[in-house]
């Protein structure tokens, strides 16, 4: 049954509604099942060592796999499902590519400063599947479910970036549960609002999230597997400032993000929004 013609439930005829609240209540009820569900997974954690495949796939993979079910399912209740992977009505504009271009750019300056001698392959293929995984939920969240209630109720794009950009950042003050020092979680919180600008330019410039989860996905296990197993090498110095270059080039690019023009003329700024 397409979206169209599915009956709205009070579910579905509330969250399509839309509105900055909504995409926060949808964040909070996220994350706190994300963590309390990954509870489960606790008594597996006892039997594997510290940094090994095992480890991620216990402690990042399993996790995730549930958060990204969770997702899809929510989804699916208020007939979003169909619509998550489509082309994106808000197109984007050619110097949104300078977000994608810095983001990829430092990712493969990474692979290239990691020292694959003092690591095993498994820990690296192990922490690329990971970043799938991470990839997919987050941006799913974000970029998908977020952006599309902060549309649905009519914001300007802008407004639609900054916020959905802060939910984004906020997912990741969880970290503190986790044991991360405040100061650590400032800095990250600081980066993370500025890579979800750039992963909202992504998802305008490219038209399709599948695009931003890839991106996404090859972002934060070549920053752990640079930052854990650095290669002696002038390359290793120059990928170290890929996230000033990520927060740099956010704080530039966000002040010439704009509302798409109406594909045709005489129609509402509003109704490219929708």
């Amino acid at each position: 049954m397409s979206e169209a013609a599915r009956p709205e439930s009070s579910w579905t005829h509330f969250w399509n509604r839309g509105g900055w609240w909504r995409a926060l209540v949808l964040a909070a009820g996220y994350i706190v099942l994300y963590n309390v569900l990954s509870l489960v997974f606790l008594p597996l954690a006892g039997g594997v060592e510290e940094g090994s495949a095992a480890a991620i796939v216990v402690g990042y993979i399993l996790p995730l796999i549930l958060g990204g079910a969770l997702l899809i399912g929510f989804a699916w209740s208020v007939g979003w499902l169909g619509s998550l992977f489509q082309t994106q009505t808000v197109t984007g504009r050619g110097w949104m590519w300078i977000a994608v271009i810095a983001v990829l750019m430092f990712n493969v300056l990474r692979l290239f400063s990691i020292d694959y001698a003092i690591t095993w392959p498994g820990v690296v293929a192990t922490w690329l599947l990971a970043g799938l995984f991470i990839g997919f939920a987050e941006e799913v969240l974000t970029r998908g479910l977020v952006i599309r209630l902060l549309r649905q109720a009519g914001y300007r794009e802008l407004t639609v970036a900054l916020v959905s950009s802060a939910v984004f950042a906020a997912l990741h003050a969880s970290n503190l549960l986790a044991g991360q020092s405040l100061f650590a979680t400032v800095i990250q919180l600081a980066y993370t609002f500025a890579f979800g600008l750039c992963m909202y330019l992504a998802l305008r410039v490219t038209g399709n999230l599948i695009w931003p989860i890839l991106l996404h996905a090859s972002t934060d296990p070549t920053i752990f597997l640079a930052a854990e197993f650095p290669a002696d090498s002038p390359l290793t110095a120059i990928a170290g400032l890929g996230n000033f270059a990520v927060i740099a080039a956010a704080l530039v690019l966000v002040w010439f993000i704009r509302d798409p023009k109406p594909a045709v003329p005489g129609l509402a700024s509003r109704a490219a929004t929708i």
